[in-house]
């Protein structure tokens, strides 16, 4: 899978700014705040219709501007698939895949992958679990987007269970709690399953890409809040066991949305125990193991975008990711530093300003 160009107009600081993307490994360099990370980020927009940053459209949208403007083509086996997106400060955006609107988002992403990684992806390790809980979700919708809806209606049920759980004043259980009990079951299950198939997936090729960085690997294990045989039963013999707990402190305290990751390196806990560097790679294999885990689900390499990728990491370890992001399909990356541009890259391009000139590779600064 490939893209083959990309214009952003209004886009964060760029103002108007269109590339030919070539194959192999792209390295976007440029100053902090002169729009690399922006334009990685558009980049990612025209697959997933979102940013991995901010969940707000405002932001995107250059000051001054009303709409900003994604488009692009993307090469996805035989076909091309030309996306063109609008994007207004304070409104829905405007789709249209090969010039006819869609509807959901799911279409597109069943044609077009990418995977993103970002400063922010050390949440993934760091942080509390509902970074990880998100990493998972989109683990489960870049492989499967069709199994979208499937976390979607886990979330409604939840909102609907804890709404009621929340305004119920009487004594004993609301009669309405049972109809969404079994829909939290139906629902909670779905995504148990589809995170579990997902972890199974890409754990170990992160676990890979990591002993690759490190010289040891990574643990990357589901722990979910509840488990059985057959499942739905657990589900539902939890529910009742913890019935008066959640009529008491008047929330869902049963289900997916409790559950977690466990990430190790040397045996121990990376939340609390690896360095920041061994917390940096990790989040980074996890990212690189998922786009192996979409090569061997589609048969196709999605479309790798990584913001910043060696920051964190010492020049040994720097070397060893640029060395091995060659042979990956289409890889665009950012750096600050000239100094840090891999020498394997296949083209360069300098972001000054929300401005791109390109050179080629090997090239000096100018």
């Amino acid at each position: 899978m490939r893209l083959l160009w990309v214009e952003l107009k209004d886009f964060r600081n760029h103002k108007d700014t269109r590339l030919d993307v070539p194959d192999g490994l792209v390295v976007a360099v440029g100053a902090n705040g002169e729009g690399k990370t922006n334009l990685l980020e558009g980049m990612y927009y025209l697959f997933v219709l979102s940013s991995p940053r901010v969940s707000a459209t405002l932001p995107l949208v250059r000051s001054g501007a009303e709409s900003a403007f994604v488009r692009g083509e993307v090469q996805a086996g035989d076909a091309r698939v030309l996306i063109e997106v609008e994007i207004p400060s304070s409104a829905a955006s405007k789709l249209q895949v090969n010039r006819s609107p869609l509807r959901r988002k799911r279409e597109l992403r069943r044609q077009v992958r990418a995977v993103f990684f970002g400063p922010e992806d050390l949440d993934v390790v760091r942080g509390d679990p509902s970074h990880r809980r998100r990493f998972l979700d989109e683990a489960v919708v870049t492989l499967w987007p069709l199994r979208d809806p499937e976390l979607r209606a886990y979330e409604r049920a939840l909102r609907q269970r804890n709404r009621l759980l929340k305004e119920w004043e009487g004594r004993g259980a609301p009669a309405e709690l049972e109809a969404w009990d079994a829909e939290l079951v139906k629902t909670g299950s779905a995504v148990i399953r589809a995170r579990s198939a997902a972890v199974e997936k890409l754990a170990p090729l992160a676990d890979e890409e990591f002993e690759r960085l490190s010289g040891y690997g990574l643990v990357c294990a589901y722990a979910p809040n509840l488990w059985g045989d057959p499942l739905e039963e657990a589900f539902e013999k939890r529910l009742a066991e913890r019935r008066s707990d959640e009529l008491i402190r008047k929330t869902s305290l049963v289900g997916p949305h409790r559950d977690d990751v466990e990430l190790a390196v040397r045996d121990l806990g990376a939340r609390s125990f690896a360095s920041h560097g061994e917390a940096w790679g990790a989040a980074l294999c996890l990212r690189l193991g998922l786009a192996g885990a979409v090569t061997a689900e589609i048969g196709d390499t999605p479309v790798v975008l990584l913001d910043d990728p060696f920051s964190a990491l010492d020049p040994a370890r720097q070397r060893g990711i640029a060395e091995g992001l060659s042979g990956r399909g289409q890889v665009v990356i950012s750096v600050a530093d000239e100094v840090a541009v891999p020498v394997n890259a296949d083209a360069i391009w300098d972001v000054r300003s929300g401005a791109v000139a390109e050179r080629a590779a090997g090239a000096g600064a100018g």
